[in-house]
């Protein structure tokens, strides 16, 4: 921790809407936390999907935050705003923030703040936030995902697809994830996954059947969206829960047959973290310090850290992350 903080930052920020090439590195003031927030000085920033659409101009940032990019860091609080209580300067954190994270200085709420779990450094501590904030929340308290019931995460090989696998098998689960190469689907299995589907070659509609013995499953997380919401709704089993967290592929459907969701009364639900209340977060981050933090603690489950990078080559972090060609999470490292 520095003795005194200096005055100025480095920082990552969009020069204007496009590809890689307008990450721009810049110096700017170093912020001061407001009440109920810490300052972390950042040892890794997390890279994630709505960063790459953020810079592509189709998701900016919440109203009165900051337009630098970054929702997830690691580091060390060294500041402490007004009213601030269970924390202390010095203490080794993941947060999960609004933005700013891709700075050595970032804002975060107080209670958004978990510890480092104890088997891993502070770098690979960066990759935890926004995948285990959002897993939680969509599998276990929205999708209620319980022992004994059987999941279905697609894009099983990303950061959330790594994490989903590995909490849902820890949760007691039968889990199925789909990816697109025999890499990735041996990488699925490797984590727990029971059956891994490579949709290149198979269709994962008919694989789940196959796999459930004409069942289906119990919850599936989504990222894709549209082109995939007709195999979902058949692939789930009677009472079975959709959540979708994503659209990559795309979010208008033509021709949906929606009588499964009659005949095998389904839930189909969804979110989106960013823009959720303080106090919304806040009670993830209780749900996971109860029932995930002991797991990463004695290194049951822990977060998958494929590549990363000096500040000076996010551009080649993004590029990476737009090709797909990685196995869990990509991670800025400032060198602090």
């Amino acid at each position: 921790m520095p003795a005194t903080l200096p005055e100025t930052m480095r920082q990552l920020r969009y020069a204007s809407a496009g590809g890689p090439d307008v990450i721009a590195l810049e110096t700017a003031p170093v912020p001061t936390p407001g009440p109920g927030q810490v300052m972390i000085e950042v040892v890794a920033a997390g890279i994630n999907r709505p960063d790459l659409m953020q810079r592509q101009g189709k998701y900016p940032p919440p109203k009165g935050a900051t337009d630098v990019p970054g929702l997830e860091v690691s580091g060390r609080i060294v500041a402490l705003g007004e009213g601030v209580s269970g924390h202390a300067l010095g203490d080794e954190v993941c947060a999960l923030v609004i933005s700013g994270g891709y700075a050595e200085y970032a804002l975060a709420e107080a209670g958004h703040c978990l510890p480092r779990p104890k088997p891993l450094s502070l770098v690979e501590a960066g990759g935890i936030p926004e995948t285990f904030f959002t897993v939680y929340s969509n599998v276990i308290q929205r999708g209620r995902l319980s022992a004994g019931e059987s999941f279905l995460v697609h894009g099983g090989s990303s950061g959330i697809g790594s994490t989903a696998i590995q909490i849902a098998k820890a949760q007691g689960a039968q889990v199925f994830a789909t990816a697109g190469s025999a890499e990735k689907c041996s990488f699925c299995e490797d984590l727990g996954a029971d059956a891994a589907i490579n949709y290149r070659e198979a269709d994962f509609a008919e694989e789940i059947q196959r796999l459930t013995a004409g069942k289906g499953v119990d919850v599936i997380l989504d990222m894709i969206g549209a082109s995939y919401l007709q195999k979902n709704l058949s692939s789930l089993a009677v009472e079975g829960r959709l959540v979708m967290i994503a659209l990559m592929g795309g979010y208008k459907v033509d021709g949906l047959n929606i009588t499964p969701v009659m005949l095998k009364r389904l839930t189909f639900t969804g979110s989106t973290l960013r823009p959720r209340a303080k106090a919304d977060k806040t009670a993830i981050a209780e749900g996971l310090a109860r029932d995930v933090w002991p797991k990463l603690d004695a290194g049951t489950i822990k977060p998958v850290i494929h590549a990363t990078f000096p500040f000076e080559e996010a551009r080649e972090a993004h590029e990476l992350m737009e090709s797909s060609a990685h196995l869990g999470k990509i991670l800025l490292l400032t060198g602090r």
